[in-house]
């Protein structure tokens, strides 16, 4: 199974996804937008897909970087090849990060799965079939109607709650919206889903990410009154120290880390100081499947849940390849999107939900996505 070539094709479809100035998720209209498909193929005619920004995966990264040390190599030496590329990450000026390496990745998981005809969760080591999903909301806006405000939130949980969702997240206010960040709203945001929902379901917060460590005490002291699952990095993540101050203060479990860079090195460094109470880890912001499993282990290690961070078909098969995560992050979710809607490069979403609240692991082979080849060969802006 040796590697003959590595390509990408950028096309086209429609989304009423916007992203604001802090890059942040929102409905908006709907409008042409690009995405890459990467494919690597072995001499034999095998091949493997990973989707992710056409941005993150530029042709140069390719070229200078995943040619270079995955041409003629054997697809099932994927550890090797992805430590080889991560050691060509110090000079590469920032220029090959941790999600271009986690896509050059996923295809090859998703490869080696197509080979063997096997979902990648099985090669992983297969632990479940199927997980309760929570509904991670998009985060808070000022459109009428939408996630304007705690009321809105309320009414939105409660139909999450009656299309099954055992669990919600809320993603709250931040800037540019005109009065974030507001510790005072997202208290009352959270109250005010509580009460809607009952106490019998599961419920988090992911709030604005650079509060104080009073301001997000005193939300911390809030949630524990409402009895939420968990508070997710409320603060910079870069400062360790304040994690393990907020883990020691407040019982109400901290998890972490998200965003925080350095692979399963930096969650290592979590775990010695006692940071968080739950890990994080998601395949795009640790380097791909590999390194999120080791964060996995890392916390089961320890006694330790690892909660993965996002959705898709490759943070899904960690999920079902795992023992110690008691979720999957299905969303983003807004009132005014319907999230089973089938994007036009796919045949299917990987991830439907039933009405109990669980997403069944794919049994497609590889990573179980149902692409829609023709549509994307039909939508080609650019192939390098």
């Amino acid at each position: 199974m040796i590697i003959k070539s590595i390509t990408v094709d950028v096309f086209t479809f429609l989304s009423r996804r916007s992203v604001d100035t802090a890059g942040h998720a929102h409905p908006g209209d709907e409008k042409q937008t690009q995405m890459a498909m990467l494919r690597i193929t072995t001499e034999s005619g095998d091949e493997g897909y990973s989707f992710g920004p056409p941005e993150v995966i530029r042709k140069h990264i390719l070229d200078a970087f995943a040619r270079k040390v995955l041409i003629g190599q054997n697809v099932m030496h994927r550890e090797r090849l992805w430590q080889e590329l991560a050691h060509w990450q110090r000079g590469s000026a920032g220029q090959l990060t941790d999600r271009a390496l986690a896509l050059v990745e996923q295809a090859l998981w998703d490869l080696i799965g197509r080979k063997f005809n096997t979902p990648v969760y099985q090669l992983l080591g297969g632990y479940r079939d199927k997980v309760l999903a929570y509904g991670s909301t998009m985060c808070g806006d000022e459109l009428k109607g939408g996630l304007a405000t705690p009321e809105d939130y309320a009414n939105f949980a409660e139909k999450l709650v009656k299309r099954g969702y055992k669990a919600i997240k809320l993603h709250t206010w931040m800037p540019p919206v005109s009065f974030a960040p507001s510790p005072k709203m997202d208290i009352r945001a959270c109250a005010a889903v509580r009460e809607a929902v009952g106490p019998d379901i599961a419920l988090m917060l992911d709030g604005y990410h650079w509060y104080s460590r009073t301001d997000t005490y005193k939300i911390g002291k809030e949630l524990e009154r409402l009895n939420f699952e968990w508070i997710e990095e409320p603060m910079p993540e870069e400062s360790t120290e304040s994690y393990a101050w907020l883990t020691k203060n407040l019982d109400i479990p901290v998890l972490g880390p998200e965003s925080l860079s350095g692979k399963h090195f930096s969650r290592a460094s979590w775990v010695k100081n006692e940071a968080c109470d739950i890990l994080r880890a998601g395949v795009a912001g640790v380097g791909g499947i590999g390194p999120c499993m080791k964060v996995s282990h890392l916390a089961d290690s320890f006694g330790m849940n690892c909660e993965i961070h996002g959705n898709g078909a490759a943070n899904l098969a960690v999920v079902g390849a795992i023992k110690n995560c008691s979720w999957y992050e299905r969303g983003l979710l807004h009132p005014f999107l319907e999230y089973d809607d089938i994007p036009a490069y796919l045949n299917s979403i990987v991830d439907p939900m039933d009405e109990d609240g669980y997403v069944h692991l794919p049994q497609k082979p590889g990573l179980g996505e149902d692409i829609n080849f023709e549509y994307i060969a039909n939508n080609i802006v650019e192939t390098y």
